[in-house]
């Protein structure tokens, strides 16, 4: 019986020591947690966020609706102060429409609407908080005050026309990048959507899109590869005399879409110098998974959207839609994904998001492929873009975060967050300096 009663005792204290030796690696990998967590944030706070495609809505830039406030958009200002976004790309976006005298008033009208929505923000709505930025100079000394930062870019030069003074125009009003397209083509360059018919209007830049690369060269503003068909994209790489980016695209390796950079346009972007700014959007990043959601999220989001008085459109029904139903799609958009996503978490079946491992995933790639010099980050917000852990500004870190969980260090995160774009506007400004 005492040898049973040994036994018991020698079992029981093995046990015991076990469950401490548990209990002790899981207070160690908690710790370390910690520790990664901690040293993730003072990284994030010393680095400059960058995020260079952030869409708006005129609407939101009124005395009494505007980004000081905590609205239902991705980007407001509480938002990017909480997340510890610096820097925000506003959008002058204009739809694609006819290639018509008329469709360029009218594009040219809508475009100058944004511009004086954003110098509102900075000049008017909120001077304290935020402030517009057209060098690299600018957007370091605007962040170490402590102010948010706001850049331009416009996405689809169709507001341009047939009038090349405008480019100039749009600089002066503070833009630094342009796209030559969007989903359509358009006077200047054929889009990416073409790829869907095989049905092309320039193959590739029409005579005047390479006049308008000659200008934006000349001015210092970047050209922006995102949208234009590959082969557009490969004749301004050859006509402009300064590197290039692509303002939001993800690697097509990883994701076969058209809004994606293959591999011989990275390697394209890679010798010109440029930098291909990964976007966090859902489709171009896993199309599988955002498939599988949506099929079982479409019912919901349709159901909430009835219920706001509004309707939802799938991603190809809004490339049917007017500007105008765009811009009021979009301004509810977020609130009816966010209330589905509630309703959808207390389902047992529903396919997980697309999140922010999926998007890092698009970055190591891309690194790995052309070099992390050549590597930036963009959100896409407002404009269809958010992922599962980066669904608006105020989860900025969480990008940070898996980042360091990666293994980068904090020189290789700054340049991926602003340091390469900056690179590239700076050189851009260089080369306009000798054209002049």
């Amino acid at each position: 019986m005492k040898h049973y009663i040994f036994i018991f005792c020698i079992l029981l204290s093995f046990s015991s020591c076990k469950n401490e030796s548990r209990s002790t690696e899981n207070a160690m990998k908690i710790n370390d947690s910690i520790s990664l967590i901690e040293r993730a944030k003072t990284i994030h706070d010393r680095v400059i966020t960058l995020d260079t495609h952030c869409d708006i809505n005129i609407n939101n830039f009124t005395d009494s609706i505007n980004y000081t406030q905590d609205l239902d958009t991705q980007i407001t200002l509480p938002k990017m102060k909480s997340g510890g976004l610096d820097v925000a790309w506003f959008i002058v976006y204009t739809g694609q429409d006819s290639l018509t005298d008329e469709g360029y008033k009218k594009a040219y009208k809508n475009a100058i609407s944004k511009f004086d929505a954003i110098h509102k923000l900075v000049t008017e709505i909120a001077p304290n908080d935020i402030e517009l930025a057209t060098t690299s100079e600018d957007v370091k000394r605007i962040a170490k005050s402590g102010k948010k930062v706001a850049m331009i870019g416009i996405e689809n030069g169709y507001p341009v026309g047939l009038d090349i003074k405008n480019v100039e125009k749009f600089y002066n009003l503070g833009a630094r990048y342009m796209s030559l397209a969007h989903n359509g083509h358009s006077q200047l360059s054929d889009s990416n959507t073409g790829e869907a018919d095989d049905i092309w209007l320039h193959d590739g830049l029409s005579d005047f899109g390479k006049e308008v690369i000659k200008e934006m060269n000349r001015l210092g503003m970047m050209i922006d590869v995102s949208h234009p068909s590959k082969e557009a994209m490969k004749q301004m790489i050859t006509l402009s005399k300064a590197p290039i980016i692509a303002s939001h695209s993800s690697a097509r390796a990883l994701c076969d879409h058209s809004r994606n950079l293959d591999d011989e346009q990275l390697e394209l972007i890679k010798e010109n110098g440029g930098v291909v700014q990964t976007v966090a959007f859902q489709a171009y990043l896993n199309t599988e998974k955002y498939e599988a959601r949506n099929k079982k999220l479409r019912s919901i989001r349709i159901k909430i959207a009835d219920s706001l008085g509004a309707k939802w459109y799938d991603t190809k029904e809004r490339l049917l839609l007017s500007n105008e139903e765009k811009e009021k799609f979009y301004s509810v958009r977020g609130k009816i994904k966010k209330l589905a996503d509630m309703e959808a978490s207390k389902l047992d079946d529903i396919p997980p998001m697309v999140n922010v491992s999926d998007f890092v995933n698009h970055i190591d790639y891309l690194v790995q492929k052309i070099g992390i010099e050549h590597v930036g980050i963009s959100s896409d917000f407002d404009g269809g873009g958010g992922i599962g852990g980066w669904s608006d500004a105020s989860e900025t870190f969480n990008v940070t975060l898996e980042l360091v969980k990666r293994g980068y260090t904090e020189d290789e995160i700054d340049m991926l967050w602003s340091g390469n774009l900056l690179r590239v506007l700076d050189e851009v400004d260089a080369v306009a300096q000798t054209l002049n």
